[in-house]
């Protein structure tokens, strides 16, 4: 089940949040628990009892972590298989075909031709954030910065919890255990939390999806129907694309968990206005970003180890990031691209004191991600490649190739425009915040939004968001 569904928006969340509302406090956990399996066993079926065994074995995991405490050897092997069995699990699910092709590429094709036929596995949704909350729960009982859950339904409920289960934020255990076992919800967190609900269907229905109707028909054409202007607005779509529908989708997951009386952390801040790439990474996905520092760069030692050893730390961090997102050379290769950024501009600052500021950053900034975003979007290299030479001038012309108006319909383009907009110019700021008036205004503005979004969703087939794939 998706959040911009209509079965989701007009069923789930009204006898979800109906009952919710009416039962007595203590009954409310458990009925979020099972709600939440419910919510995923709909849309994965079987493959729900991978989610299940996780909780299982995470919890029992912690508990064991935290009883041999006083014991460092034991409770450091038993941390270390923890992490072998999440990651052993994440890499047979979402890797094993991945792994195979690599092999057999590397082989000249010796296990196909030996009978080894390529793992057919169903890959369980949203098992990418679930594996590293898991992965992030044990480190903290193992490092002290939190302890273990009281019981299974405590920690099943923040493993499985159904508004950020799928696709993020990534949350801590211990930024919502005290919310977990005791939470209220004000009038200001129901209003504020419908708000942030309808921006971010908004942002999904309205720009994600009319932006992402353009990029896949570019993203859909042979190398020889390529132009250098229809490559260029087939990516610049794709990057409102995927900012909207990201962005979206957490801002629709942050507002369901304030009416359940729950504050996720924030997971983007306005990224396309980033005056480097290095900054880009701090406001783009951060509850990922700040996972792969804490849990990976860190105790690899970070920046405290010499530059080259900071570099080479950054380049694996973003080789390991690129495959988390997906399992592909694409992916691979965007990893790549982005630790080789991150690696060029701490040189540069290191060596000459020189970091790109002002407009010029930004323009720097967006150039390079938005190039970043078709390797990520391609279904392959070659594919990239046919439209980074396109953009970059260095693709045959001529011939009948579609001309760029072809792709620019009326309702699509007009949401492009406004997607670009609200990406690259700071519209909040220009408006008081305190004002009675513009928290009125807002309000109404999110209910238009909302009966705007639905009437859309209503009318049109939905697309599931992005990153569920991950």
């Amino acid at each position: 089940m998706v959040f911009s569904s209509n079965l989701f928006i007009f069923a789930f969340v009204p006898i979800f949040f109906s009952i919710y509302y009416l039962l007595p406090y203590r009954a409310r956990n458990p009925f979020i628990f099972l709600a939440s399996i419910f919510f995923y066993e709909f849309g994965a079926g079987p493959i729900v009892l991978v989610l299940i065994g996780s909780i299982i074995f995470n919890y029992a995991a912690g508990r064991a972590i935290e009883a041999t405490a006083g014991r460092r050897g034991l409770s450091g092997a038993v941390f270390w298989l923890a992490v072998a069995v999440n990651v052993a699990v994440l890499v047979y699910y979402k890797y094993a075909g991945f792994l195979w092709g690599a092999a057999n590429d590397l082989t000249g094709g010796a296990l196909s031709a030996h009978g080894l036929a390529r793992p057919d596995v169903v890959l369980p949704i949203g098992i990418s954030f679930f594996t590293f909350q898991a992965l992030s729960y044990i480190a903290d009982i193992h490092t002290g910065h939190c302890r273990s859950a009281r019981s299974l339904l405590e920690f099943g409920m923040y493993h499985s919890l159904f508004p950020q289960l799928i696709a993020g934020p990534i949350v801590r255990y211990a930024e919502i255990r005290g919310e977990i076992l005791k939470r209220y919800v004000s009038m200001a967190m129901v209003s504020d939390g419908f708000a942030r609900f309808a921006l971010g269907l908004g942002k999904k229905i309205i720009i994600a999806d009319h932006a992402g109707a353009i990029a896949d028909a570019v993203f859909k054409l042979a190398p020889d129907q390529l132009s250098p202007g229809v490559a260029w607005l087939g990516a610049i779509a794709y990057s409102i694309q995927i900012l909207f529908d990201f962005s979206g989708y957490s801002d629709m997951a942050i507002g369901l968990g304030l009416l359940l009386g729950f504050h996720f952390p924030e997971n983007f801040n306005h990224p396309y206005r980033s005056q480097s790439v290095t900054e880009f990474w701090r406001r783009w996905h951060m509850t990922l970003s700040r996972w792969f520092r804490d849990y990976l760069y860190i105790p690899l030692g970070g920046n405290r180890k010499g530059p080259y050893r900071t570099y080479a730390n950054l380049v694996l961090v973003f080789f390991l990031c690129g495959l988390w997102h997906g399992a592909g050379y694409t992916f691979v290769i965007w990893g790549l691209y982005h630790g080789l950024l991150l690696m060029t501009e701490r040189f540069a600052l290191h060596r000459w004191n020189l970091a790109p500021r002002g407009f010029a950053g930004q323009a720097y900034t967006l150039l390079m991600v938005v190039v970043g975003w078709v390797f990520f979007r391609s279904t392959s290299l070659p594919h990239a490649a046919a439209l980074l030479q396109q953009m970059s001038l260095l693709g045959e012309h001529g011939g009948d190739r579609p001309s760029l108006v072809s792709f620019l319909a009326a309702d699509q383009a007009s949401y492009l425009a406004v997607g670009i907009v609200l990406a690259l110019v700071p519209v909040s700021g220009l408006l008081p915040q305190r004002s009675a008036l513009v928290l009125a205004g807002r309000r109404l503005a999110s209910l238009v939004m909302f009966v705007y979004s639905a009437a859309l969703l209503s009318a049109n087939t939905f697309n599931p968001f992005l990153y569920f794939r991950f």
